[in-house]
């Protein structure tokens, strides 16, 4: 499903799609004051719908943090399909009629992928001052510093650059290194995993992982052992449970 924008001053936002006896009580999506979530159901599925002011902005803090505050509380709850943040549809029977029904079947096999999981994020940044320590104790990158150090800035530009190649690739060297630890380590706790390839700076870990309810304990203490082994190194961050933002099938993130 696309993201439209409705002619009419009221229209449905759509956070993601859930089975039919999901339980959405009490949560309150976006908007200001934030609009109550109900479902929109079509035999076996259903979508979390809210009322969605058509003459306002969208896409304050708030109602990014309202989209996922609702998709996050309904994977504790059970699974869900999250869509992309701005999903809005016209009306009640459009998204009966166009999102859900011509969806049924997609929506019905990735909800089952998803049952009794839930998405949790690990991220790690290097501590400045270590990682730093780190790439010196390759001897090359030292003694390069050290001419660079010696000489007037305009004598060494090449060297300079050379210089931030060398430690940009030897802190590449060490993510590398530390993410092949952190997946050993978590894997084996995960139904799927997707690890980022593309950090830049500082990042020492980015990796998501798709969680078995009964493993959410084990997966927690696990990352907490991982982030004590690393506490002098890196600052560690595990999310969740979440919504399987990253785990979605192909039909449902074309949707």
């Amino acid at each position: 499903m696309n993201s439209r924008t409705p002619t009419d001053e009221q229209a449905c936002y759509v956070y993601g799609i859930v089975t039919s006896d999901a339980d959405p009580s009490g949560l309150e999506g976006i908007g200001d004051p934030p609009a109550p979530v109900t479902l929109v159901r079509h035999r076996g599925i259903a979508a979390l719908v809210s009322d969605v002011a058509t003459d306002g902005p969208l896409g304050t803090a708030a109602d990014l943090q309202g989209h996922a505050r609702v998709l996050d509380t309904l994977a504790t709850r059970g699974a869900v399909l999250p869509l992309r943040f701005g999903a809005v549809v016209r009306d009640l029977e459009a998204v009966a009629d166009e999102l859900l029904a011509p969806h049924e079947e997609a929506f019905l096999s990735a909800l089952e992928d998803l049952r009794e999981t839930a998405q949790f994020t690990l991220r790690a940044t290097y501590r400045q001052e270590r990682v730093l320590r780190d790439v010196l104790a390759n001897r090359d990158i030292a003694r390069l510093r050290e001419d660079v150090a010696a000489l007037p800035e305009e004598a060494t530009y090449y060297e300079r650059v050379r210089l931030g190649e060398m430690i940009a690739n030897e802190i590449a060297a060490h993510r590398e290194s530390d993410t092949a630890i952190a997946l050993e380590r978590l894997e084996p706790l995960a139904v799927a995993v997707s690890a980022a390839t593309d950090a830049v700076g500082d990042q020492a870990v980015s990796a998501s992982f798709l969680v078995a309810k009964t493993n959410w304990n084990g997966f927690e203490a696990a990352a907490e052992d991982l982030a004590r082994d690393w506490a002098q190194r890196t600052t560690v961050r595990l999310l969740g449970p979440l919504a399987p933002y990253d785990f979605v099938t192909e039909a449902v993130a074309d949707t």
